[in-house]
């Protein structure tokens, strides 16, 4: 299959072509179609199967054959919403390149918190063809009235499951409110949580399901390992592996941001290259990170879940999983991050004794088999803890009661699509 079996015009093939890809992914085959027919699209895949392609061509092409109506304003007629600044950026660039090679001429914003808003809202003067956006700036915009959402066609959630955790619903049911009912809605993820697949649902018109596994031949290289040791030399071990494997480019996954300058200011002081990446640093001293780490400035970025997801960085080697994710979600997206477009990648992931049960639930939803090794020299010494009630620290995939009850809630609104 090829991209002009898809139903692209020659325009879109051409900017394709001029990305060097001829074969369009399984995700992209799948819903490049569904999406030029309209219909709602509900689809998962794998991390790295090029999902931003799979809603971004057909949506530009929307707006190439449906002329907008007037020449004094751009009306947002495609609304992208994102969980992270970092994500924002890589969905807005994509389409912000491709729109650049089209005919016609189409203005791509992007906003996201944690940078002055006058900029931005200073961009968005004359409105805009497409808006990529965190929920958050979003409703500041709309409050400021430098956007308004009553033209709004087409809605992308980008890592749906995540906007539609409690940490984002608030704000983006305010955004559902004041969007169309009539839309074309379309939900992405690597990854959909049972306790969200209500609230999915809901939100839906008869959607096309779209689910692409990961198959041999097609699956990630990723090496997994998983090794004991105790809850005080883990630094001491990151730091041998760094050395002894000589890793050169290495993301460093921790549970706070506290762990964050603390692992990478002993890493420092030990002759590593490493730095903090976290959500309370500036957009800015984030981006200098990514840019310098993607550049090989740096060895080790060491970070919490802020980049577990849209963190794109060609030919990243190796994933360390210092503190283990809170569910097995956020493993898959975590190790994630390595083995992309074609490329070898290895992710560790230390356990402590305490950590033991946490990594067995772990391995059960992940349907994984990793032998727990030893490294010489770093021989586990801790005991697990006498096992106590409930899944281990672990976020199951059985709904909370709080679950139910949101999702009762939503069940009962009125669709906004």
């Amino acid at each position: 299959m090829t991209f002009e079996t898809l139903g692209l015009t020659p325009a879109l093939l051409r900017a394709v072509g001029d990305m060097g890809l001829y074969a369009p992914t399984p995700i992209q085959a799948e819903a490049i179609p569904a999406v030029l027919k309209l219909a709602d699209v509900w689809a998962t895949a794998p991390t790295g199967s090029g999902k931003t392609l799979a809603f971004a061509l057909p949506l530009l092409q929307h707006l190439l054959t449906s002329p907008r109506q007037t020449n004094f304003r751009r009306p947002v007629r495609v609304l992208v919403l994102v969980p992270t600044r970092e994500l924002a950026v890589q969905v807005g660039d994509v389409l912000a390149n491709l729109a650049y090679k089209l005919p016609q001429s189409l203005k791509v914003n992007t906003v996201f918190g944690g940078v002055s808003v006058n900029p931005q809202m200073m961009a968005l003067r004359g409105g805009a063809d497409i808006v990529v956006a965190t929920p958050g700036r979003l409703l500041d915009l709309i409050d400021q009235n430098a956007v308004r959402l009553a033209d709004v066609q087409h809605l992308v959630l980008d890592e749906a499951d995540r906007l539609l955790d409690l940490g984002f619903a608030d704000e983006l049911q305010r955004v559902l409110a004041l969007l169309p009912a009539q839309r074309q809605t379309l939900l992405f993820s690597a990854t959909f949580a049972p306790e969200v697949e209500a609230l999915a649902a809901n939100m839906l018109h008869h959607p096309v399901r779209i689910t692409v596994e990961a198959f041999e031949g097609h699956k990630p290289d990723i090496t997994q390992r998983a090794i004991r040791v105790d809850e005080k030399n883990r630094t001491a071990l990151l730091r041998h592996l760094i050395t002894n494997n000589g890793w050169k480019q290495v993301l460093v996954f921790v549970a706070t941001r506290y762990a964050c300058e603390h692992v990478a200011g002993k890493l420092y002081k030990a002759g590593i290259y490493a730095t903090p990446f976290h959500g309370e640093m500036s957009q800015g001293a984030r981006q200098d990170v990514l840019s310098e780490f993607k550049a090989g400035r740096w060895d080790v970025v060491v970070t919490t879940d802020l980049a577990s997801r849209g963190i794109d960085i060609a030919m990243l080697p190796v994933v360390v999983n210092y503190d283990l994710p809170r569910s097995a979600t956020d493993y898959t997206h975590r190790i994630g991050r390595t083995g992309r477009a074609g490329a070898h990648g290895d992710a560790v992931s230390f356990v402590t004794a305490a950590a033991l049960a946490h990594w067995k639930l772990i391995q059960k939803r992940e349907s994984l088999e990793l032998a727990l090794e030893e490294i010489p020299g770093f021989e586990p010494t801790e005991t697990p803890p006498p096992p106590s009630p409930g899944n281990g620290g672990v976020k199951g995939s059985r709904p909370s009661k709080k679950d139910k009850l949101r999702a009762a809630g939503a069940a009962g609104s009125n669709k906004p699509g």
